[in-house]
């Protein structure tokens, strides 16, 4: 049984992850950083999108695309179904390379591998596995209401709920099933030491849509996007179960 004091260092921790994507100005006063770390953290963006969140003119934020990008550190690509809006040609959107991941990986990062390493060596390995069904946990009571009240796909409320939240997910039809795919993670570099957040949080959508999944590639392990399968939902096992 863990200690009130390990217990509230996880939670601390659980905290800690959960803001690994926050990004201060007064952190890093050089615009071209936080272009990067935009994309870094938030995933696949568009020339406009990063404009009007960062506060630049098209033409100030385009100058700094251009050099991240003659620099290796960006790349422009067509956009993901799931961030396409409207009619007409997509834009581009700017997406991280490889060498730009390593170069502009973001200390919270770092601070959450320590913190999680020292949890494991301090209180146990266990106290990892905890760790990673409270975060899940998070996740699963903030999806739950809704899922149960989206009058669309459960899947595609899931891959909606995911791309707000910088995973850029999308949902690909087969036909014995669904395909989410999630085109970024904010948290890879954590996970990637830590696979019990891949597998508590895979087990949290199979919670939440009422039946098995499979997670067939992730990016933490080095696949280019994060896949998971979903059989073909029962609409009267969704009803049964709440989605839960």
């Amino acid at each position: 049984m863990r200690s009130g004091t390990s217990h509230n260092f996880e939670l601390a921790l659980l905290g800690e992850l959960r803001h690994t994507s926050v990004v201060k100005k007064s952190e890093d006063p050089r615009t071209r950083d936080l272009v990067a770390r935009s994309i870094l953290e938030k995933g696949p963006r568009t020339a406009v999108e990063l404009a009007q969140s960062l506060g630049l003119t098209p033409a100030g934020i385009r100058r700094h695309l251009d050099s991240l990008v003659e620099e290796g550190v960006l790349e422009a690509r067509e956009p993901h179904s799931a961030l396409i809006r409207g009619r007409g040609r997509p834009s581009k959107v700017f997406v991280m390379t490889d060498g730009g991941r390593e170069k502009f990986e973001h200390d919270y990062d770092d601070l959450a591998v320590s913190a999680l390493k020292f949890l494991a060596a301090s209180v146990g390995e266990s106290a990892l596995v905890d760790f990673a069904h409270a975060r899940a946990g998070e996740i699963e009571r903030t999806l739950a209401p809704i899922i149960a009240s989206s009058e669309g796909s459960p899947v595609g409320a899931l891959a909606q709920f995911l791309t707000d939240e910088g995973y850029a997910a999308d949902v690909l039809n087969r036909a014995n099933g669904d395909e989410l795919c999630q085109h970024h993670c904010p948290i890879a570099h954590v996970a990637a030491q830590f696979p019990q957040l891949c597998e508590a949080e895979t087990e949290a959508f199979s919670r939440l849509l009422g039946t098995h999944v499979q997670r067939l590639a992730t990016i933490a392990h080095g696949d280019g996007v994060c896949t998971t399968f979903i059989p073909k939902i029962s609409h009267s096992l969704m009803s049964s179960t709440g989605g839960k």
